[in-house]
């Protein structure tokens, strides 16, 4: 058989097949009549279920807070899903999302105290600069219940204890910047602060070799010029909304009330490693779902992700 005629069979062969192929995916589209009743209720249903998304904001309480997805309802593809049914059903629903206009990094230097108010859920934020015996039951007790926390570490710790920032980065938690020797922040200049976070970031990128995104100011002490230091180093200034103060050497019942009577949607809950907070984990992360709240990483908190 000749190349020739080989090749012309092919090209015939080609166009037969792709022929039925058009003819049957034509075929399997579902026309869409907007007359349709099934039609007409998604479209008179369909504010139910869409949500507004919203940008990212400098409140003039709570400051920097996060942006959050909306999403809206694609009444033709959710039209065809039904039609194909029979009959109208919101669990066929086809969602589009609608991602905010303005982000995080979008807005200027200025601290975060929370994530999204309608986000519900929490994240627990852990200080470190002392407590090095309770790190590793605190880690343990994290694991156990499958919550990622964000460990706020102090460069000089971090130092000490390279052993403790290792395992914590290896189990999956946030590593963040605590400043180097518990300085008061809110004392210094720009670039003092910078000086200090420089310390701290150095000891930790060499621990985690990651950049280090998040800082929180010892003792919760800080000025402009601490959050635009920050801020040209490429890291969000961390503060919280809700307070264990375990350094107080509460009681468990006291610090476990404390936290729960205040938990609400996008909240921050303020730690170190102490023995009462390492008796109170358990019951307190229980009660923190209980109450209908997720437990994420500060990461996704922060994220635009509801």
């Amino acid at each position: 058989m000749s190349f020739r005629l080989i090749a012309l069979l092919c090209v015939n062969l080609s166009f037969f097949i792709g022929f039925g192929l058009a003819f049957f995916t034509v075929n399997d589209v579902v026309p869409v009549n907007k007359e349709d009743t099934i039609y007409q209720k998604i479209e008179a249903e369909k504010h139910k279920y869409e949500w507004e998304a919203e940008d990212a904001k400098i409140d003039s309480v709570w400051k920097k807070t996060p942006g959050i997805v909306g999403r809206k309802v694609d009444v033709e593809a959710s039209y065809k899903k039904m039609q194909k049914e029979g009959k109208y059903n919101p669990e066929l629903l086809v969602f589009q999302l609608k991602r905010p206009k303005v982000s995080l990094e979008d807005l200027p230097a200025s601290p975060i105290y929370r994530g999204h108010p309608e986000k519900e859920a929490v994240s627990f934020l852990i200080n470190v600069s002392w407590g090095e015996e309770y790190v590793p039951e605190m880690v343990k007790i994290f694991n156990k219940y499958n919550v990622k926390a964000t460990f706020f570490i102090d460069g000089a710790f971090a130092n000490d204890f390279t052993h403790l920032v290792q395992m914590i980065e290896d189990e999956g938690h946030t590593i963040g910047s605590h400043g180097y020797k518990h300085q008061d922040m809110g004392r210094m200049t720009k670039q003092q602060a910078k000086d200090n976070l420089e310390q701290a970031d150095e000891l930790l990128f060499a621990l985690t070799k990651k950049k280090i995104q998040y800082f929180a100011p010892p003792s919760g002490s800080f000025n402009t010029a601490t959050v635009e230091a920050a801020d040209e180093m490429g890291m969000e200034t961390i503060l919280w909304t809700v307070d264990t103060i375990d350094w107080q050497k509460p009681t468990s019942d006291v610090l476990i009330n404390r936290v729960t009577k205040k938990l609400h949607n996008g909240a921050t809950v303020l730690m170190h490693p102490t023995q009462v907070t390492v008796e109170s984990l358990p019951e307190l992360i229980e009660e923190v779902k209980n109450q209908g709240y997720k437990l994420i990483s500060l990461p996704k908190l922060l994220s635009e992700e509801r």
